[in-house]
């Protein structure tokens, strides 16, 4: 057994966990955080997408069904849980106004890889967007909106929305 400490959405947690625990089985078996989803379990899909930071570094999405949870002590964590209260934020915002959430299940990675590539590039292109979200998986097929959505969500959040 490990001892863990990461601050998830804000909120400190230490944890004494198993060596060949991942990060989206500590999010959703231990802090009930059910927003990352486990669909491939391979890094393949991105339904399991988190932002990482650590050190004051900027966030970057990662794939939580194969990070190593142990490798993540002293991080801060951001979930789609933390990311805005009642669908707040400007890129849940975006996603709901452009028809881009379909059956849910791809939703809060598209959104924090989202939040992510906005970080970086406040203006991306069509193609820098796409990029971006490539390895975000969505099996309803509504790239055309979730790409319509990010812009949008670029346009708000550059005019403080």
């Amino acid at each position: 057994m490990t001892q863990l400490r990461l601050s998830v959405n804000d909120a400190q947690h230490e944890l004494e966990i198993a060596g060949d625990e991942t990060l989206l089985g500590v999010l959703r078996d231990r802090l009930s955080l059910t927003g990352a989803k486990l669909s491939c379990g391979r890094g393949e899909c991105g339904a399991c997408t988190v932002l990482i930071a650590q050190d004051g570094a900027p966030a970057r999405a990662i794939y939580s069904c194969i990070t190593l949870a142990a490798a993540c002590d002293g991080t801060s964590v951001t979930t789609i849980e933390g990311l805005g209260r009642d669908g707040a934020h400007p890129l849940q915002q975006a996603f709901v106004a452009h028809d881009a959430v379909q059956c849910g299940y791809c939703t809060p990675g598209q959104i924090l890889a989202s939040l992510a590539l906005l970080r970086e590039n406040p203006t991306p292109t069509v193609s820098e967007i796409r990029t971006a979200l490539s390895g975000n998986l969505c099996r309803c097929g509504t790239y055309p909106k979730i790409v319509a959505a990010v812009q949008d969500a670029a346009r708000r959040l550059a005019v403080g929305e």
